[in-house]
C-alpha cells in the first residue's frame, strides 16, 4: 500500500533521493548538446559525421527502448531498489567513458550503455514514487520529478557548455555527478512491500486494455507522450546548430539557451500539483501545447539571440506543463502489482520519441531550413492545444480518469 507523503515532500528523505535520481535522466541525453558542433568538427573526416554526431544525443534512447519493458518486469519481480542503485553506478561509468574514446562508433557504443543505465534508473524511480506516495503527494512528486529532470538538465548542460570550451570530449565528464548521488540512494531507498492487486482491479484493467494487467489509459498516454517528446527533442538536437547558424559559435552561449529551456521547465513543473485541481488534465494539455506551439513559432521567426531565448523558454514551460499528466494518468490506469511494467512502458515511449526525432527533423531542416522546421512543429503543437480544448468541452473525459 502507498504511504502518504509529509506536507513538505522535501523533508522526506525518500522523496529527496528519488528526485536526485531524476536529475540524471535529462543529463544522459542533453548534457553533451553544447559540444555537438565541436564533436562534428573533431570527426569531420567521418563520412557520416553530421548524422552520427547528432545521434549521440538520442543514442541512449535506443537502449532504453529495447530494454525498458524488460526492466519494468524485473522491477516487479526482483525489486526496484537494486535496479536503481545499479543503474546509477552504470550511468557514471558509461557516461564518463566518452572522454577517453577516439572514434564516433566507440562513443556511440558508450552512449548505448548509458541508455541501459537510464532505463534502470527511470523505470525504478517512477515506480517507487507510485509505491511510496499516493493522492496529492504523488501528484506533487510527479510534478517535482519533471522539475528535477529540468534542474539536472540546466546544471549539466551549462557545465558541459563550459567544459566544452576546453575540449568537446570534456563534456562527458559531467556524468560523474552520479557518483555523488549513489550514497544518498543507498541510505534513503528501501524496497517497498510487494503490492498486490485486487481481483476487481485486475479485471477492470484487463477489460479496459484487452490484455490483463494494463489499462487503456496507459497506452493512450504512452502514444501521446511519444509524439510530444518527438517535437520537444528538436531542441537539444537542432537548437545548438540553429544558434550557430546565426554566427554564434560559443558553446557557453549554446549551453545558456538550453539552460533557459530547462530552467523554465523546472519552474513550470513545480506548479503542476497546484494547477491540476483547478484546471484538470485536459486544460493542462491545452495550456502546455499552446505554450510549446508558441515557443516553436517564436523560434521560426527569431532573427537573433533574444528571440531564441524567448522561444526556448516557452517550449520549456509548455513541455513541463504537459509531462506530469502522462505519468499520473498512466500509473492510475495500471494495478499496483504492475507499476514497474507501467513505468517501463512510459519510459519506452519517452525515449522512442527521442530516437525518432532526429530522423524526422534533420531531413526537414535540410528541406525547409530551421524556420520551416520550427513552423511545422508549431502547427502540430497548436493543433494539439485545440484538440485538448475540444476534449475539455466534451465532458472532460481525461479529468474523470484520475
Amino acid at each position: 500500500m502507498s504511504q502518504s507523503l509529509s506536507p513538505l515532500p522535501s523533508l522526506d528523505r525518500r522523496a529527496v533521493a528519488l528526485l536526485l535520481a531524476a536529475t540524471l535522466t535529462t543529463m544522459a541525453n542533453a548534457a553533451i548538446s553544447p559540444a555537438l558542433p565541436g564533436l562534428e568538427a573533431r570527426f569531420t573526416d567521418h563520412p557520416q559525421a553530421a548524422l552520427l554526431t547528432r545521434f549521440l544525443v538520442p543514442a541512449p534512447s535506443v537502449a532504453v527502448v529495447l530494454i525498458a519493458g524488460w526492466t519494468g518486469v524485473l522491477a516487479d519481480r526482483i525489486g526496484k531498489r537494486i535496479l536503481l542503485l545499479g543503474g546509477v553506478f552504470l550511468f557514471a561509468l558509461a557516461g564518463c567513458l566518452g572522454m577517453f574514446l577516439n572514434s564516433l562508433e566507440a562513443i556511440l557504443a558508450s552512449r548505448l550503455a548509458l541508455g541501459v543505465a537510464v532505463a534502470l534508473i527511470m523505470t525504478a524511480q517512477t515506480a517507487l514514487i507510485a509505491d511510496y506516495f499516493d493522492g496529492a503527494a504523488r501528484s506533487r512528486l510527479l510534478g517535482l520529478q519533471i522539475s528535477a529532470r529540468n534542474i539536472g538538465g540546466l546544471v549539466s548542460i551549462t557545465l558541459a557548455g563550459v567544459l566544452a570550451l576546453m575540449s568537446p570530449m570534456h563534456a562527458f565528464a559531467i556524468h560523474g555527478i552520479a557518483l555523488l548521488i549513489l550514497p544518498v540512494l543507498w541510505v534513503a531507498i528501501t524496497e517497498p512491500k510487494r503490492p498486490t492487486s485486487s481481483p476487481a482491479e485486475t479485471l477492470a484493467s484487463a477489460s479496459a486494455s484487452g490484455a490483463p494487467g494494463l489499462g487503456a489509459g496507459l497506452w493512450s498516454m504512452a502514444a501521446l507522450q511519444l509524439l510530444t517528446t518527438l517535437c520537444f527533442f528538436t531542441m537539444p538536437t537542432q537548437v545548438p546548430f540553429f544558434v550557430a547558424s546565426h554566427g554564434i559559435d560559443n558553446t557557453a552561449v549554446m549551453g545558456a539557451v538550453m539552460g533557459a529551456l530547462t530552467l523554465a521547465g523546472a519552474f513550470a513543473a513545480t506548479r503542476y500539483s497546484a494547477l491540476k485541481p483547478r484546471l484538470g488534465h485536459a486544460r493542462l494539455f491545452m495550456l502546455g501545447y499552446g505554450l510549446m506551439g508558441s515557443g516553436m513559432a517564436t523560434l521560426a521567426l527569431a532573427g537573433g539571440l533574444p528571440l531564441i531565448f524567448v522561444g526556448a523558454t516557452l517550449v520549456g514551460l509548455g513541455f513541463a506543463t504537459v509531462s506530469p499528466n502522462f505519468n499520473e494518468i498512466a500509473l492510475k490506469s495500471a494495478p499496483a502489482s504492475r507499476r514497474g511494467r507501467a513505468a517501463g512502458v512510459m519510459t519506452t515511449s519517452v525515449f522512442l520519441g527521442q530516437i525518432i526525432s532526429p530522423f524526422l527533423t534533420l531531413p526537414l531542416v535540410r528541406a525547409s531550413g530551421y524556420p520551416g522546421t520550427f513552423a511545422a512543429l508549431a502547427v502540430v503543437l497548436l493543433l494539439g492545444a485545440v484538440g485538448a480544448l475540444v476534449i475539455h468541452s466534451q465532458q472532460k473525459p481525461l479529468t474523470k480518469q484520475v
